[in-house]
């Protein structure tokens, strides 16, 4: 077996480099000509009694599964946010895999906790956050999710078990209302994680007049109304780079209100907060250090492969106090010593993978310059595309903000034709939305093989659908 792993591991890198340089070249269209139903048709009905070779196993991943891919890796794949990858990335999780490492606590992979805490640590100083989000400050600190989804939940959980004084864990949500506040700018797996949480829907703030921001004033004026009506405010998510334009909200007004009031301040920077690695583009940070939770995802524009995201809290007596359990099976000296970090405790599964390994490759195989240059080229291909849109007559650009750039028709039926149009071309891909009432184009720019000439391509092929 070990001859037949080598022998087609090389194989799977031949076919996976060959891959990428096809993307390189825009050989592949970006989503498949195929009707659902396509590969269901194609696979048998009942699984194989007997082993069938490795490289069997290779060729029909291409045969059969590779055709019917969307390339998010594609330089005209500009839908929803980039879902990044890299050789090291790759490389990393290979050897993950390979391992096959059960990290839920110091004792069960010392090695792999430790290295967490150390790259969650790298990264938090990277981004210019401030100390206490960091394990060496004694009071914070970062742990790999798989998902801003799942950042969400956790930080829910700890908001819940402070403004509770701990009673949370006992009682649950019998005898008080909880409740979330975010605006209707929030990604939707806010409201997923309300819901998720036994707090229903969250209370939606508007916004700051002439903006897309969270309004703190607003915020202020609607916990104390809800204070007075025997409810307990418990969290609010402020975003940084909103899914429809990448709006920013004013973290650091958010955050005096939240102190003020005592109540949990969580910041989902999926996608933006990885531009703060730029001197350039740190002030999407400013009044981070008033938050008590901080999410982002490192596959969307760190070259990390999905799923890698990081949250970072300063608080993390609040979070293990909130998930911590340990039954007789999970006890050992090292957990009652207090002096080691059990991940277990900072997340809602028990196991988890050695996640920390693809991080570490990604951000050793770029080095902080190289990943720079990352988010500086997607910018500068997202700023010559909005420069060629707002050239354009019967086009009005909406936003552009980093690397998303956010336009329209002059007419909502205009905008609408050009969109089922488009859903059509399978050589191109963007995410339609609605952005103050108005129907509009989302253009995100995160391939790494986007190239100015692949950016005119892709206008071209806009153009042409009007």
């Amino acid at each position: 077996m070990s001859q037949d792993f080598e022998a087609a591991s090389a194989e799977a890198s031949r076919l996976l480099s060959d891959h990428w340089r096809a993307l390189a070249r825009q050989e592949p269209p970006v989503f498949p000509d195929l009707s659902p139903g396509s590969l269901l048709s194609s696979l048998p009905a009942a699984a194989p009694e007997e082993a069938e070779p490795l490289a069997d196993l290779l060729e029909d991943t291409w045969n059969l599964v590779v055709p019917g891919l969307v390339h998010w890796q594609h330089p005209a794949f500009l839908g929803y946010y980039p879902t990044n990858n890299s050789p090291a990335s790759v490389l990393a999780e290979l050897v993950t895999a390979g391992l096959g490492v059960q990290g839920m606590m110091w004792a069960t992979s010392p090695a792999a906790t430790e290295l967490e805490q150390v790259v969650t640590d790298w990264l938090a100083k990277a981004l210019g956050l401030p100390e206490g989000f960091c394990h060496s400050s004694g009071t914070g600190g970062g742990v790999i999710q798989d998902s801003a989804s799942s950042a969400i939940v956790v930080a829910i959980a700890a908001g819940l078990h402070r403004v509770s004084r701990g009673r949370w864990r006992a009682t649950g949500l019998r005898g008080c209302r909880p409740l979330l506040y975010c605006s209707d700018q929030a990604n939707s797996c806010v409201t997923k994680g309300s819901r998720v949480t036994g707090l229903g829907e969250p209370r939606i703030i508007p916004r700051t007049p002439g903006t897309r921001q969270l309004d703190p004033h607003a915020l202020e004026v609607q916990i104390a109304a809800d204070r007075a009506a025997g409810l307990l405010p418990a969290v609010v998510v402020a975003t940084v780079g909103t899914t429809g334009t990448c709006a920013i909200d004013s973290i650091e007004e958010i955050g005096r209100v939240c102190r003020r009031e005592d109540v949990w301040l969580h910041v989902d920077a999926a996608y933006a907060g990885s531009a703060a690695l730029c001197p350039e583009f740190r002030y999407v940070n400013d009044g981070v250090g008033l938050a008590d939770s901080y999410a982002v995802n490192a596959h969307k524009w760190l070259r990390a492969g999905n799923p890698s995201d990081v949250l970072w809290t300063t608080d993390r007596a609040s979070l293990t106090g909130a998930l911590g359990i340990t039954p007789p099976y999970l006890h050992h000296p090292a957990t009652e010593s207090t002096g080691v970090v059990d991940f277990r405790d900072w997340q809602i599964p028990l196991g988890r993978p050695m996640r920390a390994l693809k991080l570490w490759y990604v951000i050793r195989a770029h080095g902080l310059r190289g990943l720079r240059s990352v988010i500086r080229h997607d910018v500068r291909m997202a700023t010559l595309f909005a420069d060629l849109v707002d050239q354009e007559e019967g086009f009005h650009l909406e936003a552009a903000a980093l690397g998303l750039v956010v336009f329209r028709r002059t007419t909502d039926e205009a905008t609408q034709t050009l969109i089922n149009r488009l859903r059509s071309d399978h050589s191109i891909l963007c995410t339609p939305d609605i952005v103050d009432g108005r129907r509009v184009v989302r253009a995100a720019f995160g391939s790494p093989y986007t190239t100015p000439e692949s950016v005119r391509r892709t206008w071209e092929t806009i153009r042409s659908h009007t």
